[in-house]
């Protein structure tokens, strides 16, 4: 039968190897979140830069309808 010394010290051990699993899971959940984080801050940045592109095309695209209707409102022809 194992002395209390010994159950103490095992006791000990094996808080410490649970402690240590539980750092290295947190640090596997950190690692992921922040690698989650850096691609939706990426895509965030990728999003608003096509959007705005798209935004632009639409203003051209929106000022050129305008223009076609005041033509064809005044009734000139397009030249």
């Amino acid at each position: 039968m194992a002395a209390p010394h010994s159950r103490d010290r095992e006791a000990i051990q094996k808080q410490i190897q649970l402690d240590w699993v539980n750092r290295e899971y947190i640090e596997v959940i950190t690692v992921s979140i922040k690698k989650i984080t850096d691609f939706l801050n990426s895509f965030d940045l990728s999003c608003r830069s096509k959007l705005a592109i798209l935004n632009e095309k639409l203003t051209t695209l929106e000022r050129k309808i305008d223009y076609l209707e005041a033509c064809v409102t005044k009734g000139e022809t397009l030249t």
